[in-house]
This record gives structure tokens, sequence and C-alpha cells, in this order.
């Protein structure tokens, strides 16, 4: 194997799994998962996008909804490298058509999706410890081992916030205004509204494996302390292409006393810069109460201020050497002086 081509190999190895901090960016997106690493001390990172949907409930005469949803997610490295401070929000607009009559009737909706604000902390992390990398083998760093299952484990731990009062898409239900009707309204009820706070937690897993694919997994409890709790989970298979494409694959559950949703996505992502990244995702539902279309579009961004860690025995070592620098230099200019003063002496 070529010498260079094993440098390089042992470069990439450690870079992309050793830490927390990587020299390309670390980004959720595509998907809808959250991984297990956070993005680095002193990284700030901005995860954008603009998506559409469209939602038709066989349930309520075929009656849809097409519209829009701008995500954004602001990710912060903090105090450490195993700790990060997160917002995720996204908010919606399009409209509502209901069917249930025998003339359709057109209703301009817009609200909050998601409104999160959280804390995400590494509990373990498998490749704190470095493995040791055969410089003459690639397939010895690269083949499947079991070990590389083991996963990296995060908790992210906050609250959703919900500032808009009668929001349409109160616990993320669409067809609210047909679940609880007009005349509903009129004896006296009002329709679902969430409390202004409570909380989520979400457990994430983080497996790397053959070189190019990565297994990430979230346990989410969602809505805690609210009428309606939704329990849901992620799983999401990656795979790198080259240094710049990767692909993912992605299922998704979630479930609650209002609704049941098992969606599917397909995306691709694109590295610009080791700063920079573009990604697109269309998908899926696989059932009719309703069935969800989906296609998303987006970019991730970081200003990176990270600093390596240096530890105490590194910076004592440093010293070292830099005394033994001054020492070997002035052991050098000293020598010089001497040979002048014999020759000196010989010369008298």
């Amino acid at each position: 194997m070529n010498f260079k081509f094993c440098w390089l190999l042992i470069l990439l190895y450690t870079t992309s799994f050793f830490g927390q901090y990587t020299d390309q960016i670390n980004s959720n997106r595509p998907g809808a998962s959250m991984g297990a690493f956070a993005v680095g001390k002193d990284v700030i990172q901005a995860e954008t996008g603009i998506a559409f949907r469209r939602y038709v409930h066989s349930g309520y005469n075929q009656s849809n909804f097409e519209g829009r949803v701008h995500f954004l997610s602001l990710r912060w490295g903090l105090l450490a490298e195993t700790v990060e401070l997160l917002y995720e929000g996204s908010f919606m607009t399009g409209t509502l058509e209901s069917k249930i009559l025998t003339v359709p009737s057109l209703i301009k909706q817009k609200g909050f999706l998601q409104n999160f604000l959280g804390v995400k902390y590494l509990i373990y992390d498998p490749f704190k410890k470095e493995r040791e990398i055969n410089v003459y083998s690639w397939k010895a760093n690269n083949g499947f081992k079991i070990r590389d299952l083991i996963p990296a484990v995060s908790l992210t731990l906050g609250t959703n916030v919900s500032p808009q009062k009668n929001n349409p898409f109160a616990y993320r239900n669409i067809f609210s205004n047909l679940y609880r009707p007009i005349f509903y309204q009129n004896i006296g009820a009002k329709l679902d509204q969430e409390p202004f706070f409570h909380f989520r937690g979400t457990l994430a897993t983080q497996s790397h494996f053959l070189g190019t694919w990565v297994f990430v997994t979230n346990f989410n409890y969602d809505r805690f302390l609210s009428d309606y709790p939704e329990l849901s989970y992620i799983v999401t298979l990656t795979h790198t292409l080259n240094p710049f494409w990767s692909v993912y694959m992605e299922q998704q559950g979630r479930y609650s006393s209002l609704f049941k949703d098992n969606l599917a996505r397909l995306g691709v992502a694109y590295l610009i810069s080791n700063d920079l990244q573009i990604e697109a995702t269309v998908g899926s539902s696989f059932k009719n109460t309703p069935h969800i279309l989906l296609a998303n579009a987006g970019v991730s961004y970081r200003l990176d201020f990270h600093k390596d860690f240096i530890s105490s025995e590194e910076k004592l070592e440093k010293e070292q050497k830099k005394e033994e620098r001054n020492l070997k230099k002035t052991f050098r200019e000293n020598s010089k002086e001497e040979q002048k003063r014999n020759r000196k002496a010989k010369r008298n």
C-alpha cells in the first residue's frame, strides 16, 4: 500500500471518530433524527431550510392541507466538548381544504409545529479511547468489528414553548379544526391547546461501522405535563459515498392519543466546504389518516471558533521541550565562545 495513502487513512480515521469536534461540519440534517455527538466547544451552528407538506385524511372525506414549513435549528457547543445548547423550531403556513360539507371550504392557517430549547449531554463515547491503526492494511482498519456496534449515547432534556394562542396545529394535529368542528365549539368547548410549556427528553445513540456507515436511533418522550403526551422513535442509516456526497434513509413512528404516524424518508447531502452543507429529502407516510407527502431542502453552516484542548500533561511536556531547546542553544553558544577563547589563547 502506498505510504502517503496510509498516512491519509490514519488522518481521516482519527479526525472522523475521536472526540466531539470534527474538522468537517457535524449536522443533524438531512434527516429528522438527532446525532449523539455535540458540535464541539466554541462552535456555533445553524441548520435551516424550507419544506413542502401535503396531508390528505380519508377519515374526513379526503379533506387535505397543503403548506410550507420553515425550520431552524441553532446549536452551540458550550462549556465542554460533551455539552450542547440547542434550539429547534418549525413554523407552518398553508391552506386547509375541508370536504366534510357538500361545498368544500378553504381555511388559511399558520402556526408553530415545534419551539424547543434544550441541552444535550454526551453520556458515553466509545471512540474516546484511541484504537490501534494498521498502516499496512486498509481491510484491517475498515472491516466490520463487533465493537463498532457499541454506540455513543447522549441525553437531551428541554422544554417546548407554545407562545401562540389558538394554534391550529396544536400537538401537531393538522386536522384539529375538523376533529373539533364548528358545532362542537358553539356549545362552549374549546379546541385543543398546548400549555405554555411542556417537557421533552431524547435518548440518542450513534454507531459507526465499515468506515462509511452511521446508524442513529432516537427515542423521544415529548409533551410531558400536557393533555396528550407523545412517544416517538427515529432510526436513521447514513452512507458516505465519497468525501462530498452522502445518502440516508430513515423511518419514524409517533404515537399519542390524538394520532399515530409512521413515515419513511430518503435524502442526500453535499459538502460544499468544511463549514457548509446542503441537503434534500423526500418522504411519505404509510397510512391514510392522514397520508403525508413531504419534500425538504436545507443548508447547514457553522462558525468555528474551536480550539483543541491541551491537557496539563501536554502543557508540561511542551514547556520541558522548550527548556531543552533553550539549554541546547545556550550550550552551543557557550561552546562556540569557549572555542574562540582557546584559539585566541593558542595564538598568544
